[in-house]
């Protein structure tokens, strides 16, 4: 009988020991912040080959460095399997919160459940994440933005004026987005005559518009997702000799400049250091154990030289 009694304690002390050590797991994962000193965070970005993305990481580490926090970057150079692999990496070095720009909103599901898994919070800027917890997304309304895009050129073109369409990166949020606004109106209001991706990039934005101006000789404008596929499309204009007004999407420095020049006849202006200030913020709030909203909207303005 004493034996049995015996057992039966050791065995209530191991379930004891047991519950114990699930509760301190639950209790690290959960662990609330009060100061941001020495915060750990991690920050993937889709390239730094772009003045965007180069602004939106410098208003993120702005923003840190004033409260603290200790600022890691990864650069993904729009390599999928890159990004990935970086933010494996901020994993493993136990970044208290991941700032993430995905290159394609799908792919970077499978990153984002990783550092679900790890109990890291996950906030997605300019760009979402098809699947994962998120705990919040910051971007500019890029829906409306293309809407304003589309309304400007029907404004100065007037009805059924006939278009090109650049796109960015397949797959991207942003992409689908700016594209979905841009065509709510231009449908029943424009004549696309084409749409083709150029990567949200400058010099594909030259190359995709050089061909396209082979194969249509009446363009009237162009649209493209973001500003340097914008300037690369007017670099190609300039060589046909053509007259065709073309609107950018970002608001960068080249743009602007561009703008005040007259090479670009207007630019839906996002502003992306105040996009990364608004991910830090959020992500302070987030660690302290606040709630935060699941979008925050950043405002856009149109751009032009009037």
């Amino acid at each position: 009988m004493k034996k049995i009694v015996s057992i039966i304690m050791v065995l209530s002390l191991m379930v004891l020991a047991a519950c114990s050590m699930d509760s301190g797991l639950s209790d690290d994962k959960k662990e609330k912040k009060d100061s941001m000193k020495d915060v750990k965070v991690g920050v993937s970005i889709s390239t730094l080959n772009n003045p965007f993305f180069v602004s939106l990481k410098d208003g993120i580490e702005k923003e840190a460095k004033e409260k603290g926090m200790k600022v890691t970057v990864v650069d993904a150079q729009d390599d999928t399997a890159k990004q990935i692999s970086g933010i494996e990496d901020l994993i493993l070095q136990k970044v208290d919160v991941l700032l993430v720009n995905p290159t394609d909103s799908a792919a970077i599901s499978s990153a984002v459940q990783s550092a679900n898994e790890a109990g890291i919070p996950v906030i997605t800027i300019d760009r979402s994440s098809d699947e994962g917890d998120i705990e919040t997304f910051i971007a500019s309304d890029n829906v409306a933005g293309g809407e304003m895009a589309a309304e400007y050129l029907v404004k100065e073109l007037g009805d059924k004026a006939k278009v090109v369409e650049l796109e960015g990166v397949s797959g991207a949020s942003a992409t689908r987005e700016r594209g979905k606004g841009f065509h709510n109106i231009a449908d029943k209001q424009l004549d696309v005559l084409t749409s083709q991706t150029a990567e949200f990039d400058r010099t594909k934005g030259l190359n995709v518009m050089e061909n396209i101006l082979q194969g249509n000789k009446d363009i009237q404008a162009v649209f493209a997702h973001n500003d340097e596929m914008a300037l690369g499309a007017i670099e190609a204009i300039k060589a046909a000799g053509k007259d065709i007004i073309v609107v950018g999407f970002d608001g960068n420095d080249d743009a602007l400049k561009a703008v005040e020049n007259g090479e670009l006849k207007a630019t839906i202006a996002q502003q992306p250091a105040l996009i990364g200030e608004e991910a830090v913020n959020a992500a302070e709030k987030i660690l302290k154990g606040d709630k935060v909203d699941e979008t925050i909207s950043v405002p856009l303005k149109l751009v032009t030289k009037e």
